[in-house]
Order: structure tokens, then C-alpha cells, then sequence
């Protein structure tokens, strides 16, 4: 901190001819201790001199600065339990603060300004954008960028996620865009490129190599934590966020990704490049391009293959959303393959189903084939189920069925009438009805219903009510003992009839 000669002369002479202290000339000029210190020491006054106060961490410094000569990364709160089991008696939060003192400072590192060939390399990365809201889902929106590092040519596309099907369509949109491919390419040691590094052993992801075949690239990762060595890609990212990102309005990610490109071809294209100095990027560019690698004839493609299991509605889950499949496929594991626009079902390799993808979350994509066929065959087997119980309690029903069925009458709805003729009137005055029915040749439900009001008008006596049980019971046929009414006779006391009682009359 720099000061003025006046504040010095004022220092020199509060000090020298009115003997203050340090402390006591620090508030009144309205300045740090340090600077009064420094102010006298300059002077060369003997009182300036500071005295040092002894501290509890004295005779512990050797061994700090041993322990932190050994190992640099060690934290302070581990440095500080092994003094604790030292002998150490302060606290934690001055240990740390002396700490700072001690610990070595690492050595700046210089680098070296690397220049590349035209077509020799070009760097690629993720940039994260914030989240896309899309009906009940929160998509994140990750750019996609690659950058040319001879030219400095930015390519930038969004996606929704940053999927190894995303990473790998990135690079597809980037050569189909450049028309070529360059000789090297730079990662980061992202999950989409490297699967696991053990020092210089380096397991690259499957698909990257697949695609890194089909180009004929070499795939490169940047050591670990040096991400220095790709900071083109990282400065085009910044320049994405400073230069494109601020402000921008688009409707959907098709509007986004043509307002990037647009982006790209005009602002990006028309800045300095770094490596020629004399010329823009797109004049770089235009002397990079033909030193690309050819593209191949066909591009790579790049699908989403995952496996499912189908639970048991007809219905398989892919990407935070239920798609239908043929009901006859439930219990089963298929497989789904995926674009950007539409997902296929498959059962080995067969096609079974197609929709159109959606990013909303916990949305139903229904075929209505695959719901009405499976609504025809749950009907069907509805009526196979009343056309069973009918033929094993009423032994003239399916006869009585099969010439209804001639008469063009539908079958649901007379199976339907029938079990509900059954739950009324019973077994056996069904059957009977039905017997009648046949031999007046009416097989009708409404024929029926009124041979059985006719057959219940004639019986003497109070109306047969049959017990209507649920159909669960119904399906257990249980045993029900009816008693007699005989025993609440008993309950009713026995009088003398009265010839005089007026009831008795």
C-alpha cells in the first residue's frame, strides 16, 4: 500500500517528537499497524523494531515443517489431530491459521505456447447451460463444443443430457458440419470418453472407439487435472457464455441449436484468430479445411440400446417415460432403440413397436392398436368366463347361446342378460325358463324374463327370493345351511284367546 509523504511526515514526527505508540498513531491516522511499521523501520528508528511474541506452536515448527516438507496436500485439520497427540494445547481454528504460514507455496509453473498443424487436432467438451423445463420434467441443457486448434473454428450444438449417445452425435453434427475430420481429438477424462485411467493405463469407452474407428481419428485424453492443456476448448466455452449465451430468447432446442449455428458462421467466425494473427477465423478456416480427413460414405450411427423388462401392463419404461408394446409381450425383457426423434421396441430383432420420443416425465405414449387389442381380448375373455359358468350351472344355456348366436343377437349381451337372470332367479328356474324358451323357439333374454315372472306369478305361496352372493363368494361356492323358521315360535309368548278381545274378532 502505497502512502503519501505527508502521512509519513506525520508518522516520523508522532513517533519522534510526541513519543506515541504504534497502536496509538495506527487509529488516529486511520491506518494499519503494518504500514506504521514499516513507515519507522524505513526510518531506520531503533524503537520500530517489532518484538516478536513467544507462541505455543514454537516448539512444534521443526516437525510441521518436516511433516508438510513430506507431504504438501496434507489438510490442516489432520495436521492438527497429530499435534493434539503431540502435546498440542490450542485450538483448532489459530492452529489453522499458523499453518498458513508454514505450508510451502508451490512454485509457478510456466507453459510453453503450443502451435498446432491445419487438420492436426481439434479439443471437445461439455458445457452445462442451466435446465430445460419440458412439461413435468427439468431436462439439463448441456452445449456440446468442438474447436478446431489451428483455426479456432467453434462448433456448438445443445442437448438434453450429456449421454454417450448425445457425446457421439456431437461429433457426428461437428464433421458433417466441417466436412472432415481432423487427425487427433482432445478430451478430458470424461465418463463418455474414458471408462477408468490407472497412471499412463487408459480404458477408453467402447462406443468412442467404435465411432473413432468408423472416422479414423486418434482419441486423446488430457492428463489428470491438467486441464491446461485443452484450453481452447475451455476458452471457447467462456467466450459461448460471455459472446451467445447472455440474453438469448428461442422457443425450443431445434430454435437454440439453429441460433447456434447461425452463431458460429457469423460472430464466432469473424473474430481474430490466435494462431494467425494477420487473418479471422474463417480465413483460417478456409485454409484448414483441406488438410481434413475425408468423411467415409456413411455416417456413424448413433442410437440409445438399452434393455427393458416389461411389467404387467403393456408398457415398457425408457428415459422417465411409459411406452405401450403388444399386451402379448408383457413379462418379457425387450431391448429399446432410441434417436433424438423416435424410439423403437424391439424382441430380438424384430420391430415390435414405434413411437415418437418424448421428454416430459412420466408421460404415457399409447399406439391405440396395442390398447384396443388388448381392450377386444380382455372383453373376450370376460365372456369366456360367463359362457363357463353358465354351461356349468344351467346344462340348456349353451344350447340356448348357440341359436341366440344364429339369430345375429350378440352373444356378450345375452351371456351378459343370462348371468344376471341366474344371480335372480337360480339354477334351476333358469333352466327351466330356458327348456320353455326353446321349445317355443324364442331364444331371447326378454322371452326369458318373462317366462320367469310368469313361472314365479303361478307358484303359490310368498315369491322364492334366491341369496345373491358377491361374485368373489360365487366363484368359492360356498356352503350355506338354511334353517327353518320353526324355532322363533318359541320366542312369541302363548295367550289365552280371548272370545271378548276385540283382536280376536
Amino acid at each position: 500500500m502505497a502512502i503519501s509523504k505527508e502521512l509519513e511526515a506525520q508518522i516520523m514526527r508522532y513517533h519522534y517528537a510526541e513519543h506515541w505508540r504504534v497502536g496509538t498513531i495506527s487509529r488516529q491516522l486511520n491506518v494499519h499497524t503494518d504500514v506504521v511499521h514499516r513507515v519507522l523501520a524505513k526510518a531506520g528508528i531503533p524503537s520500530a523494531q517489532r518484538t516478536r511474541r513467544e507462541s505455543i506452536i514454537d516448539p512444534y515448527v521443526p516437525w510441521i515443517e518436516q511433516t508438510l516438507a513430506d507431504y504438501p496436500k496434507i489438510p490442516a485439520s489432520r495436521l492438527y489431530d497429530m499435534a493434539r497427540e503431540r502435546g498440542y494445547s490450542g485450538g483448532p481454528d489459530h492452529f489453522r491459521h499458523l499453518i498458513s504460514q508454514y505450508r510451502p507455496k508451490p512454485v509457478a509453473e510456466a507453459y510453453m505456447r503450443l502451435r498446432t498443424l491445419p487438420g492436426e487436432q481439434a479439443q471437445v467438451d461439455w458445457g452445462h447451460f442451466g435446465k430445460l423445463p419440458i412439461g413435468r420434467a427439468k431436462r439439463p441443457l448441456m452445449a456440446f463444443v468442438m474447436v478446431l486448434s489451428y483455426s479456432r473454428w467453434i462448433f456448438l450444438r445443445f442437448y438434453l443430457g450429456s449421454s454417450t449417445a448425445n457425446f457421439l452425435r456431437g461429433h457426428v453434427a461437428a464433421f458433417e458440419a466441417w466436412q472432415g475430420v481432423c487427425r487427433c481429438l482432445l478430451y478430458d477424462n470424461l465418463k463418455s470418453a474414458v471408462l477408468e485411467r490407472y497412471a499412463e493405463q487408459i480404458r477408453f469407452n467402447p462406443q468412442l472407439l467404435d465411432l473413432s474407428a468408423h472416422y479414423g481419428f486418434e482419441p486423446r485424453p488430457v492428463a489428470v487435472a491438467r486441464g491446461n492443456e485443452k484450453g481452447r476448448v475451455e476458452r471457447a466455452i467462456r467466450y459461448v457464455r460471455s459472446s451467445f449465451w447472455p440474453g438469448r430468447q428461442f422457443n425450443c432446442l431445434d430454435d437454440l441449436n439453429e441460433q447456434a449455428q447461425h452463431w458460429c458462421v457469423s460472430i464466432a467466425a469473424e473474430r481474430r484468430c490466435d494462431q494467425e494473427q494477420k487473418s479471422s477465423v474463417r480465413q483460417a478456416f478456409a485454409e484448414e479445411q483441406p488438410y481434413l480427413r475425408a468423411l467415409p460414405s456413411e455416417p456413424f450411427p448413433c442410437y440409445e440400446n438399452v434393455p427393458v423388462k416389461v411389467g404387467k401392463t403393456p408398457y415398457v419404461r425408457f428415459d422417465l417415460n411409459d411406452y405401450s408394446v403388444p399386451h402379448e409381450y408383457v413379462r418379457k425383457t425387450l431391448s429399446v432403440s432410441a434417436t433424438l426423434e423416435r424410439i423403437q421396441v424391439l424382441d430380438g430383432e424384430n420391430v415390435i413397436a414405434s413411437h415418437p420420443r418424448s421428454y416430459d416425465r412420466h408421460a404415457q405414449i399409447e399406439d391405440p392398436r396395442h390398447i384396443d387389442k388388448l381392450a377386444q381380448e380382455k372383453q373376450a375373455a370376460r365372456l369366456h368366463r360367463g359362457t363357463d359358468r353358465l354351461s356349468s350351472s344351467v346344462p340348456r344355456a349353451k344350447e340356448f347361446l348357440s341359436q341366440a348366436a344364429t339369430r345375429t343377437n350378440s352373444l356378450g349381451s345375452v351371456t351378459a342378460a343370462l348371468l344376471r337372470l341366474l344371480d335372480h332367479y337360480g339354477a334351476s328356474e333358469l333352466d327351466a325358463a330356458i327348456e320353455h324358451a326353446l321349445e317355443r323357439g324364442v331364444p331371447h333374454p326378454h322371452a326369458l324374463s318373462q317366462i320367469l315372472e310368469q313361472r314365479r306369478d303361478q307358484t303359490p305361496g310368498p315369491p322364492s327370493l334366491p341369496l345373491r352372493l358377491p361374485e368373489q363368494l360365487r366363484q368359492r361356492e360356498p356352503s350355506i345351511r338354511l334353517r327353518g323358521l320353526d324355532g322363533y315360535d318359541a320366542l312369541t309368548p302363548n295367550y289365552e284367546k280371548d272370545d271378548n278381545d276385540p283382536e280376536n274378532t
